[in-house]
């Protein structure tokens, strides 16, 4: 079984002929579909749409917020209640196109984990196109996850990384950056995008903004989401040391101005270094403090999330964990 999700807001005109497209590929193809549509707070009547869909085709499921939640709450939510091994994911808007998918199942085949779309030709406005581009080299380049479009909506992934990938505020698109660093493979494919029918783009100038905040957040996450000291006390560490190779040097002044008074040097307060030292003092020693609430709130407050994946268990293994019984810790 295969499982669609589809975040929806206010994409009533488009839901009834996005199903329509998805049962003629599921009959040519004799795909089982599982389709998830997560209305993200809509108000111009999509949720009727997906509940009568949900009537009349028993593998629609249909969720909705109480309010709009965002884009990566909605795809926790699908993920959630997909049934399926794979999961791909495709916006409402009609935009991307459902015969696509034998082709993300055939790169499934070949081993990979995740399969990103690439819009090659996009028909968006210049000035989306170009900022995404800009954006999505950025991306690449500091992460090592090397994808042509990491905004593409269309996407599909087998369904135990969402056991160990967490999505919260706008992660979704990072989840090939999330996946990757857990060690599972990632691949991507060219994809025909098409133009909007109905409605408008629900993206402005602050996705660029909220982007580059959530892009330094995953690689934080991917480079030192288990040893955040490494990154915060590197850094105080070495703000630290300067402001004391500051401090030390106002140290020496102020002996040399003590025993040479005829230099006329500068009083202390009167030299711009002693605010800037101390300054520098008082940043390094407040990364490295929250350098080490950072490693002790891992410690004791994170003991599920673990920091490493597993592949595969030997068969002896997988045989030793269905027959061991769990053992209550409070009773040794």
């Amino acid at each position: 079984m295969l499982s669609i999700v589809i975040p929806v807001y206010n994409e009533a005109e488009s839901l009834v002929e996005l199903h329509r497209e998805f049962q003629e590929v599921a009959a040519e193809q004799g795909y089982t579909l599982d389709i998830v549509f997560v209305d993200d707070g809509s108000t111009d009547g999509s949720w009727s749409i997906i509940e009568q869909l949900a009537d009349e085709n028993p593998r629609v499921q249909g969720l909705r917020f109480r309010r709009n939640f965002g884009k990566a709450a909605a795809l926790s939510a699908g993920f959630a209640h997909a049934r399926g091994e794979l999961v791909m994911t495709f916006d409402a808007d009609l935009q991307d196109d459902p015969r696509e998918i034998p082709r993300f199942l055939a790169g499934m085949e070949k081993g990979y984990d995740v399969v990103s779309g690439w819009k090659k030709v996009r028909h968006d406005p210049w000035h989306k196109v170009g900022p995404s581009r800009v954006f999505n080299g950025l991306v690449s380049k500091l992460t090592g996850v090397v994808l042509h479009d990491h905004n593409c909506g269309l996407k599909c992934y087998r369904r135990e990384i969402f056991d160990e990938v967490r999505l919260y505020g706008e992660l979704h698109r990072f989840v090939p950056v999330l996946a990757a660093a857990r060690g599972y493979r990632v691949g991507e494919l060219v994809i025909q995008h098409r133009a909007r029918q109905f409605g408008n783009s629900k993206y402005g100038v602050s996705r660029f903004v909220k982007g580059f905040l959530d892009l330094l957040t995953v690689k934080f996450l991917t480079g030192f989401g288990q040893r955040p000291q490494h990154a915060l006390g590197t850094a105080g560490l070495g703000l630290f040391t300067l402001g004391a190779l500051g401090m030390i040097y106002l140290a020496i002044y102020w002996v040399v101005a003590q025993l040479a008074p005829g230099l006329g040097l500068l009083p202390l307060h009167q030299r711009p270094a002693l605010m800037y030292s101390v300054g520098l003092l008082l940043m390094g020693g407040q990364l490295m403090s929250v350098g080490f609430l950072a490693e002790l709130f891992i410690a004791y407050h994170d003991p599920d999330i673990k920091a490493y994946s597993i592949a595969q268990r030997t068969k002896h293994e997988e045989t030793r964990l269905e027959k061991e019984p769990l053992i209550n810790a409070d009773e040794g």
